[in-house]
């Protein structure tokens, strides 16, 4: 894999650890801020919505900026951000800056996922997307338990100054190793963004994105409320909330890799061993999850299978959108981040409930388990991989 690739995987190292942060600073957060740990929840939806939004629109914007410029303006963007969060003592402006940063994440994703594309030949999309999502998993083994317990000894705006400052070697390794050209030179064919956008009508584009959100909305509604999990059902220190996301990190990272080799020439298999699992899992861990053992392990499992998962469908997607080159990556963010908006949502409507703080769990299966109702009549066009005969 080419070097400029991992540079890019190092920028979305610091803005991983921005969007997955919140799990575990959460009620300190609600607590300095005197709102409740589910309206704190909100945050991670409102980081959502603006990359859902954002993915696009800035995507589209994109097309005739320079590669190098595009980026090193998002990440600057981004660490501005995250000053003005750090440093603020109303909520409703925390929600403002987590939205500004969602846009420059957006925009930033958007493009890298397209460059990443361009870097390597066509059938390794897969392994591209696997190095560059190594930076989202990265950041829940290292960065977000870093910032959890910098949070816990010096306090939730201590790791938002911190993401602020890793941004600034992620910035200098883009100036260096990207190269100027603009992103519609670039892409074959060149065509316009009509065209582009006309992509979005194809059933089987439209079918790996709703799956692939409805995936990613399970992964995000369990992790965003992993720390009451962990204090409260399981009865743990709040330092064990940082164990908690390492693991689930590492089992990220495993997941990716594998899914990373698999997901161009295999998907089917990957989707059909990974989802079942999957489903089993979160109601599994919702039963165990007051058994401190079970709850470790279930969270390193799960882990490992939403992203071996998820990273196939959004490999998917980028293969589905090949008629789109420079509007593909938005199209697999906004995917991404359609689940990441609803998943807290509905898990928060949960936490009132009897469940209690095992609610995000059970509606994380319930999320799987409709995404499994949609994919099994469908698997063969799924399993298609880049096939484009089917539904076409």
């Amino acid at each position: 894999m080419p070097l400029p690739l991992y540079l890019l995987a190092m920028a979305v190292l610091a803005m991983g650890t921005s969007e997955f942060m919140l799990a575990g600073l959460l009620p300190d957060i609600a607590s300095d801020l005197d709102v409740t740990v589910g309206t704190a929840g909100v945050l991670t939806s409102a980081f959502a919505i603006g990359m859902i939004v954002g993915a696009p629109l800035v995507a589209a914007l994109a097309r005739n900026w320079s590669r190098r410029f595009s980026l090193l303006g998002f990440i600057v963007t981004f660490a501005a951000a995250h000053a003005v969060g750090a440093i603020t003592t109303s909520f409703p402006v925390l929600f403002a800056t987590r939205v500004v940063a969602a846009l420059a994440n957006a925009g930033f994703l958007a493009v890298a996922l397209t460059t990443a594309a361009t870097l390597v030949s066509p059938d390794k999309k897969g392994r591209a997307l696997a190095v560059l999502l190594s930076g989202t998993t990265v950041a829940t083994i290292a960065g977000v338990p870093g910032g959890s317990v910098l949070g816990a000894l010096l306090g939730w705006r201590a790791t938002f100054w911190a993401v602020a400052a890793l941004c600034v070697p992620a910035a200098l390794g883009i100036l260096k190793g990207i190269p100027a050209g603009c992103v519609k030179e670039e892409a074959t064919g060149g065509p316009a963004l009509r065209g582009e956008l006309a992509q979005l009508v194809k059933p089987r584009l439209i079918v790996v994105m709703l799956l692939g959100a409805l995936v990613n909305a399970a992964t995000f509604a369990s992790f965003t409320f992993l720390a009451p999990v962990v204090t409260g059902t399981a009865g743990l220190s709040e330092l064990w909330i940082s164990v908690v996301l390492v693991l689930f990190g590492v089992g990220s990272f495993a997941g990716v890799t594998v899914a990373g080799r698999l997901s161009d020439q295999h998907p089917g298999p990957v989707i059909a061993v990974a989802g079942p699992l999957l489903l089993i899992g979160w109601p599994a861990l919702a039963v165990l999850a007051d058994k401190p053992v079970a709850l470790l392990a279930l969270v390193f499992v799960q882990g490992a299978l939403s992203f071996a998962l998820g990273s196939t469908l959004i490999t998917q997607v980028l293969y589905e959108a090949a008629g789109a080159p420079t509007m593909a990556g938005s199209y697999a963010t906004a995917a991404l981040n359609v689940g990441a908006a609803v998943g807290p949502l509905i898990a928060a409507a949960t936490l009132s409930t009897a469940v209690g703080n095992t609610g995000p769990l059970w509606s994380s299966g319930l999320l799987v388990a409709v995404a499994l109702l949609i994919a099994f009549p469908l698997r063969t066009v799924i399993a298609a991989g880049r096939s484009t005969e089917v539904l076409q």
